[in-house]
């Protein structure tokens, strides 16, 4: 994405998350309760000057009985917010309490209701940011959103085609494994502004291995991998996580990532990524 369509009057604005995370979901939550959840957090978002992420809600998906209460929920809330913001849709795989989102186990169905939505409000929404890590079903709703709204792709197994495009167009990145793989995708995105697209493909090849490695089921443990990669990298000087998450992948899964990493020159300093590597695997009782 150009930065600049986050800029106002050349100040750069901060995109945040506003979402229904401060409330617990339960049978006693109501739509109105996700409604009141939502307005409190873009609330906030705006009033701080900042530009909203509509992020999926638990809540919610414990709440709705049927694709309209989805509607309701985001015309209501979309009705009420001062500039465009992004939707994310994010998928079961990432977080297994948004199952049936949108009021579907069908993903086709689903989508049948996002882009509903999407129309009708898209005069409010700068685009959707699809996490399915399914290319086939991104490039279909790609083709079918309405004209003046983007598709932000979050699938972190498919990414360089996704961003590349095809004739019919093009998915913009919001992707978490950019985190990890920073210096590469900042050349890979170089390379295609100048016209260099093969260029762009060398240099993102080699990340998809790592990318599809540290997402692999279960894919919402994908934290781990991005902490344990900028520990690697000298970005923080312990590999401690809250809730203790450092613990959900094994030390044969984080020895790979390692692997991986190397593979695709991404260890910044390898000397220094290996003795935190050794420390993590003696930790592991894994002698080295």
């Amino acid at each position: 994405m150009n930065p600049k369509d986050f800029e106002k009057d050349g100040i750069a604005l901060l995109a945040s998350g506003g979402g229904t995370d401060h409330l617990e979901p339960g049978p006693d939550v109501t739509l109105d309760d996700v409604i009141r959840a939502y307005e409190e957090q873009c609330e906030a978002i705006e009033g701080a000057g900042g530009r909203i992420v509509l992020m999926a809600s638990r809540a919610l998906a414990a709440a709705a009985t049927s694709p309209d209460d989805y509607l309701k929920v985001y015309d209501r809330i979309l009705n009420q917010v001062k500039e465009p913001v992004i939707i994310h849709w994010l998928g079961e795989m990432f977080d297994p309490a948004l199952a049936g989102y949108r009021g579907s186990d069908d993903p086709w169905a689903a989508m049948g209701t996002c882009l509903e939505m999407l129309t009708r409000n898209a005069a409010k929404v700068d685009g959707v940011k699809v996490s399915l890590l399914d290319a086939e079903k991104e490039i279909v709703m790609r083709n079918k959103l309405p004209e003046s709204v983007r598709m932000y792709t979050g699938d972190d197994f498919n990414y360089p085609d996704l961003i590349a495009g095809d004739d019919q167009g093009y998915s913009d990145a919001l992707l978490g494994i950019f985190d990890a793989i920073a210096p590469a995708a900042s050349a890979a995105l170089t390379a295609m502004g100048q016209g260099n697209l093969q260029r762009y493909h060398d240099i993102l090849a080699p990340t998809v291995p790592l990318s599809r490695h540290i997402f692999k089921a279960p894919t919402r443990f994908y934290k781990t991998g991005v902490v344990f990669m900028a520990y690697l990298n000298g970005h923080q000087d312990h590999f401690t996580m809250v809730g203790g998450q450092q613990s959900t992948r094994s030390a044969l899964h984080l020895a790979e990532l390692f692997r991986l990493a190397d593979k695709a020159g991404l260890l910044a300093d390898p000397e220094e990524a290996c003795a935190r590597a050794d420390i993590i695997m003696a930790a592991h009782g894994i002698g080295v």
